[in-house]
């Protein structure tokens, strides 16, 4: 009996451990990937990089870093369910709920160029996703398949973007068009600050993913689950307080361009990265019904932006290309629809 007893109390203890470890995991999480990107975006200011590098190459990688730490670390604990859970279950948190909230606070303007380039972009490769994952496997060789694809978009979208704002800028396809133009501190601080953060990065998804695991397995819930729903919440949480940021400076291209581009990151760089440190075999649901609802999001917020399809519309006072809004009532819809998703995964994880 008194075994049984010390037995319960040790577990007991573990699990508030676990807890601890997830709260003080988030917090230091979402304040070192501030940090990270603060020090990452001045050093690229310095090096002299392109406004468009500057946003969806560095804060979109910042954004992103914690999905990457985190699905990198679960494949090496060969959970694969983490890995990728936490990449798709990102995604569909950064349009149901990010861009959800934040349009139902401000309507969201859309620049052209955005909806023309990038968008399309991340429809085709949340598709190139799906081809590649249908058999049920992840080897190394997909992933690299991921990372170059990547790779070839960034190159893409620097090489039209410098094009495109010498022709026209009020066309241009920027995802930050608002970002400082000078550095706010010096090299070596922005080098040190990009560091620090990087490191604890790396140190907070250590100690989220371990206390994610440990109540995953406490509770007999799925690593699937809380790879879709905890831990893709957790890191999703630097892109929300980046694009409720831009909205209250006005910033609209921002706050849109931060969520296409960190979900780039997620669906390439994320899955790509976890693959190559370990191939992962997956259940087939995650295709059939998360994938499902990614891929739905990312459809609808595009045809939202586009208002149907009148993408081309010129604004007779102006003779430039209208912005397109993402209005209240379509943020309430993918938040509505996240909010159902996260319900229903809920009451799923204890069938």
């Amino acid at each position: 009996m008194i075994f049984d007893v010390i037995e319960q109390a040790v577990v007991n203890n573990g699990i508030l451990m676990a807890w601890l470890a997830i709260i003080v995991g988030l917090i230091v999480l979402v304040w070192s990937a501030d940090q990270f990107i603060d020090g990452a975006q001045n050093m690229a200011l310095h090096l002299g990089m392109s406004p468009l590098l500057v946003g969806i190459l560095i804060v979109g990688f910042g954004t992103s870093a914690p999905e990457m730490m985190i699905s990198a670390l679960a494949a090496l604990k060969e959970s694969p369910g983490i890995a990728i859970g936490n990449a798709f279950g990102s995604n569909v948190a950064n349009i149901g709920l990010i861009l959800g909230l934040t349009a139902l606070i401000t309507p969201i303007a859309a620049g052209v160029g955005i909806i023309k380039k990038e968008f399309p972009a991340l429809i085709l490769v949340t598709l190139g996703v799906f081809v590649i994952m249908y058999d049920g496997h992840l080897s190394r060789i997909d992933g690299i398949i991921l990372l170059a694809t990547l790779i070839g978009i960034l190159v893409w979208f620097a090489r039209s973007d410098m094009v495109t704002d010498s022709d026209n800028p009020t066309t241009g396809s920027t995802a930050i068009d608002n970002v400082p133009k000078t550095p706010t501190t010096s090299l070596q601080k922005a080098i040190v600050w990009t560091l620090i953060g990087l490191a604890l990065l790396m140190g907070a998804s250590q100690m989220f993913v371990w206390g994610a695991t440990e109540v995953a397995v406490y509770f007999g819930v799925s690593d699937v689950v809380i790879g879709l729903t905890i831990v893709a919440l957790g890191t999703s949480l630097p892109e929300l307080a980046a694009s409720l940021a831009a909205i209250r400076k006005n910033e609209h291209d921002m706050a849109l361009g931060n969520v296409v581009g960190s979900n780039l990151f997620n669906t390439l760089a994320v899955i790509g990265i976890a693959a190559i440190i370990h191939p992962l075999d997956y259940a087939r649901n995650l295709l059939i019904r998360d994938w499902g609802i990614m891929f739905a999001l990312t459809l609808a917020l595009f045809i939202f932006a586009c208002r149907f399809g009148k993408v081309w519309q010129v604004d007779p006072a102006t003779g430039l290309l209208r912005k397109l809004r993402l209005e209240r009532y379509q943020g309430a819809l993918l938040l509505t629809a996240y909010i159902a998703y996260m319900v229903f995964l809920a009451l799923s994880a204890f069938d």
